[in-house]
């Protein structure tokens, strides 16, 4: 049974869990959101539970004392017992208690000019109920006592049932919450003082000991020690941290002590931010659930219509007793309950998204979840996704005139305000040869794409592409041949040129990862074309391109080009993915079909991409893919199952093969074939997590 937010109840001003303790009102809610509150999903779950267990003992006597039961066992206590005022006083209680979450739901539909799956299930119960109560104070007769009371239990257990298939799928999330430790230590008025986390306000210093847990984020401002951030990114080696450096809330302490001052608090945390995608992507709908709804609305109106259709035709038509034609437009009311419809595709996108979570990869709704397994291109960027973004130097090349030390020390002066990755790079390697960095620079420019310019001393200092150069009209004749064999090693080039003339160049080169080669692979496999997008020089881009296997490449693209060559891809006709850092890619992820961030989890990257994969791991990119493509498959087959058991059972029900074959479902049956469909509907959304040992094959 799946109830949608707007269907009735009224959700909080603040966005909010509705109140844990008005279980009447949860239960009709969107079940969805509910399974995102740890707390409300266990309430919950435990309210259905009660229900489902008092329905069910009170319905054992129901169903032995009933016409039914009495065919069966044959006890002929009808003769002694004035049984079906037994029948009403067990069956009122599980019709108005435990059956009580229907009749709300469906109150709540009706006064929103809706009709849900709420709507059917309680006709069908205050039908069979209230016929019963009728006949039992007023004639007698055979009544549908057990028809009720089953009817109930039966959608109770599928509820149930359903509830805890997709509480494993929260498990990654409920290890979110808990990883924000319930208490901080921060300095007030000079004093250390325990506080609730929650209480941590921004500039706030908080301090941390060996083994603490990192309460919110914030910045090193005193000591240095290693934190394993593995449980919020995923990345398993601990991260070395000195003053200055930024801190996650989540993540953990080892060995060092270190004070930090408060930066983001309360929801701006990247673990609030983690969770809320979290959150969002399982409440929200894929596309498929969106006709999966219509068609939902439009089969609750095909089956009170079936329902009445079938007794005026069973009663006046087919000059059946009043008994027959109710029997039989009960029974179809009651088994074309789209309840397994419902229930298709949220159970898949709970558990997807649920698997996402576990490994790191978030998803941040069900549409992308869906549309994932669309791809037919994938554009991945090479520093930062397909290489390690941390380049190092690999040799130093100088003109005639000049020396290594004088063309390290020149760029390294010039670069050291500079934030690129080659920048810093070439900074380590002056530092490492204790090679001496001028202070004294002014002037400084960087022009993007292409490299820096700026005064050291009193010299005029040029670092970056053969591009700026030729633009600055400096000849680079005397070291052409040096270049050109950098570059043909696959080495990234910053070329030096001091007060107009050529000095030097060094060659910087970025590891290619472990995993990108086999992750390339096994999306060409998949059937995407891989394309490669990268700032650096042709020869660098095509030496990197052919060790993964990459045919189609885009090189010396400034990070703001890098949307066009999306752009030019989809006019194609292709459906594109885009991945990037999440930072200078930034309009790509935005342009593209499907936005990957990789690597981070900065708010550019949760704002911007699709999916965030907290890991720097290729392989993550290839698995999200897979998962996208095997929640759909799980969507596909529910969908199905879901459909073809209404068209196949409707007609059963309704009497169509009764003159014929004698086939006959009363409602009790008719509500235990309803609820089974529910069962294996959601059964097999919990098989998708089968694929996870597969995402990274």
């Amino acid at each position: 049974m799946m109830h949608h937010p707007d269907d009735h109840a009224e959700q909080p001003k603040d966005g909010g869990a509705p109140a844990a303790h008005d279980m009447s009102k949860m239960s009709h809610m969107d079940h969805e959101a509910a399974m995102t509150n740890p707390q409300m999903a266990k309430e919950m779950e435990a309210d259905m539970r009660l229900r489902f267990w008092s329905a069910f003992l009170l319905s054992i006597p129901i169903f032995l004392f009933s016409p039914v039961g009495e065919s069966i066992i044959g006890s002929g206590l009808q003769a002694f017992i004035p049984v079906n005022w037994l029948l009403f006083v067990l069956t009122t209680p599980v019709v108005f208690w435990s059956g009580s979450i229907f009749i709300t739901g469906s109150y709540y539909s009706l006064k929103s000019r809706k009709l849900n799956m709420s709507v059917l299930i309680a006709t069908g119960v205050l039908a069979a109920y209230l016929f019963s109560v009728l006949l039992t104070f007023t004639v007698g007769g055979e009544t549908f006592y057990e028809a009720a009371a089953l009817l109930v239990t039966f959608v109770l257990f599928g509820h149930w049932m359903e509830m805890k298939s997709r509480r494993g799928t929260s498990d990654a999330l409920r290890a979110l919450f808990d990883l924000v430790p319930p208490q901080a230590t921060v300095l007030r008025q000079e004093k250390e003082v325990t506080i609730p986390s929650a209480e941590i306000i921004k500039g706030d210093v908080v301090v941390i000991r060996p083994g603490d847990k990192i309460a919110v984020d914030g910045e090193v401002i005193e000591g240095s020690s290693s934190i394993d951030e593995s449980l919020v990114t995923g990345e398993s080696i601990p991260v070395l941290k000195n003053i200055g450096d930024r801190v996650i809330g989540g993540s953990i302490n080892q060995n060092g002590s270190l004070r930090f001052r408060a930066t983001k608090v309360g929801g701006e945390t990247a673990l609030a931010q983690i969770i809320k995608l979290v959150e969002t992507a399982q409440n929200s709908k894929a596309p498929g659930q969106r006709i999966a709804d219509k068609a939902a609305a439009i089969l609750v109106i095909v089956a009170i219509s079936v329902g009445i259709i079938t007794f005026f035709s069973w009663f006046f038509l087919g000059q059946a007793s009043f008994i027959t034609a109710l029997t039989f437009a009960v029974s179809a009311i009651v088994i074309a309950c789209p309840d397994a419809l419902g229930l298709a595709t949220p159970t898949a996108v709970a558990v997807g998204t649920g698997i996402g979570a576990k490994h790191n990869i978030l998803i941040k709704d069900a549409t992308t979840l869906e549309q994932a397994s669309k791809i037919q291109a994938i554009v991945l960027d090479k520093t930062g996704t397909l290489t390690e973004g941390k380049p190092k130097v690999t040799e130093i090349v100088h003109v005639r005139g000049f020396s290594d030390n004088d063309v390290l020390g020149a760029a390294a002066s010039a670069e050291k305000k500079s934030n690129h990755p080659i920048s810093k790079a070439i900074v380590d390697e002056a530092e490492k040869r204790g090679v001496g960095v001028d202070e004294n620079v002014s002037g400084f420019e960087a022009i993007g794409g292409h490299g820096i310019r700026a005064v050291v001393g009193a010299r005029q200092i040029l670092a970056g592409t053969e591009k700026l150069m030729d633009d600055q009209k400096i000849s680079l004749a005397p070291l052409q041949s040096e270049i050109d064999r950098l570059l043909s090693s696959g080495n990234t080039i910053s070329i030096i040129a001091i007060d107009g003339v050529v000095a030097g160049a060094i060659g910087v080169a970025d590891r290619i990862k472990p995993t990108a080669k086999k992750a390339v692979a096994g999306m060409q496999m998949l059937g995407l074309e891989v394309a490669m997008i990268t700032g650096d020089h042709e020869q660098v881009a095509q030496s990197v391109a052919k060790e993964l296997g990459i045919k189609r490449v885009f090189s010396q693209v400034l990070p703001e080009d890098k949307a066009k060559y999306v752009k030019k891809l989809q006019a194609e006709g292709k459906f594109v993915a885009m991945v990037g850092d999440g930072i200078n890619d930034a309009p790509a992820l935005a342009q593209a079909d499907i936005g990957i961030a990789i690597g981070a989890g900065t708010d550019v990257a949760i704002e911007t991409a699709n999916i965030v994969l907290m890991k720097s791991d290729p392989a993550d990119i290839l698995a999200a893919i897979k998962l996208s493509k095997a929640t759909v498959v799980k969507m596909k087959q529910n969908l199905f199952w879901a459909a073809i058991y209404n068209v196949l059972a409707i007609p059963v029900a309704a009497g169509a093969f009764y003159t014929s074959f004698g086939w006959v479902l009363r409602p009790e049956v008719s509500a235990l074939l309803m609820s089974a469909s529910s069962i294996i509907v959601a059964t097999n959304a919990v098989l998708l997590k089968r694929v996870e040992k597969h995402l990274t094959d």
